[in-house]
This record gives C-alpha cells, sequence and structure tokens, in this order.
C-alpha cells in the first residue's frame, strides 16, 4: 500500500476548504453555538493519555454541559462504572474535544481546548438533581468552537434509519466471550437495568 506521509501529498489530495469551512471556527461560544450547546442532551468527549486516545459518551436529561461564560463550558461527571479513563487522561494531559449532537438535526458542533478537574463544592450544587451531585465537574476552556457539517449524518442516515439494534450482541454476551463464561451474560443483562436506576444520578 503507498502511505500519504507529508503534508504536501495530502493537501494535494484534498485541495483547500472552502470558505464557509474556515470561517466557521471561533474561540468562544458565539450566540448560535450556545443555542447547541443548550439545546444538546448528549455529546462525545475525546481524551488523549500516555496510553492513548478515549472517546466517552456523556448525556444528560437536559442540557448535558453548562455554559460558564462564552469561553468556558463545565461538563458534570455523573456515576458510571469508576473506570475514569477520561479524568485520570485530563489530569495528565488537558487536551480535550467534544461533539454534540441533536436528535433529528444533521449537522454537530465540536468544541476543541483544555480541560481541569473540579470537587468545588458550589459547581457540583449546580447540577444536583433529586438531592445527587456528580463527583466531579469537568471544565473546559475553548479554544476552538465550529459546526460540522450534515454530510456524515446524511450518509449513515443516523436519524431516519429507524432502529436498527435488532440482534446485536449485549454487553452480557460481550462479557461472558471476553470471559470465556467467568461471567454469566444473561445474568449481567438482567441486573443491569436495576442497577442502572440505582446509580443514574
Amino acid at each position: 500500500m503507498d502511505w500519504i506521509t507529508t503534508l504536501e501529498d495530502l493537501h494535494a489530495q484534498y485541495g483547500q476548504p472552502g470558505e464557509a469551512a474556515t470561517v466557521k471556527v471561533t474561540n468562544r461560544l458565539t450566540p448560535a453555538y450556545r443555542a447547541w450547546v443548550d439545546r444538546s442532551r448528549f455529546c462525545v468527549l475525546s481524551t488523549v493519555g500516555p496510553e492513548g486516545t478515549d472517546g466517552s459518551p456523556r448525556g444528560d436529561e437536559g442540557s448535558v454541559a453548562a455554559v460558564l461564560d462564552p469561553q468556558t463550558l463545565a461538563l458534570p461527571d455523573w456515576l458510571g462504572n469508576n473506570r475514569i479513563d477520561s479524568l485520570r487522561n485530563i489530569l495528565r494531559d488537558g487536551r480535550v474535544s467534544l461533539m454534540f449532537l441533536i436528535p433529528g438535526a444533521l449537522n454537530a458542533l465540536r468544541v476543541n481546548g483544555t480541560a481541569r478537574l473540579t470537587a468545588d463544592a458550589a459547581l457540583r450544587a449546580r447540577f444536583a438533581r433529586d438531592g445527587k451531585e456528580p463527583r466531579t465537574v469537568i471544565v473546559i476552556d475553548i479554544a476552538e468552537v465550529y459546526s460540522q457539517c450534515a454530510r456524515a449524518l446524511i450518509r449513515s442516515a443516523l436519524w431516519t434509519g429507524g432502529d436498527q439494534s435488532a440482534g446485536l450482541p449485549t454487553v452480557g454476551d460481550m462479557l461472558r466471550e471476553i470471559t470465556e463464561g467467568r461471567i454469566d451474560g444473561k445474568a449481567y443483562d438482567a441486573d443491569w437495568p436495576g442497577r442502572a436506576a440505582q446509580t443514574m444520578w
């Protein structure tokens, strides 16, 4: 296989971006970009650390991230499985990226920046739900924010293709396979809804 190894060859393969692709990048949330963050209940948080990269889905009932000011976002870290891959990465390398998605919208919003972690009581209390608070909050200083065009979501028919999950392996199936049967996959799947209900927030 013939690999592309230089920027010159890469640029020759693609050419120059159009004006809209370059002027859309800002270092702060414009009113239009903020509207996307305010409406988005789901994003993917990407981090990097010594072991490599990590992409983590994040979701909430309301806005998944809070706007502290036009250059700062706050992302609560709700209960999970305590792997804390993203948090460990942030402590060692603050570079992060976020991709915000809204069901039905064909565009996405992308944010690049640097993150820090805090257990500040006042900030955690801002996200309180039914007497529960996130253990920590990820605070993101925005370096770049811009919209992502609709082509990927149109190609994939993500919002229009209907439910395509029938027949997929469950997490229990995956665990049973990885552990060669040591973990009872059916029992894991049967117990999960109850566990999730107790640890959603």
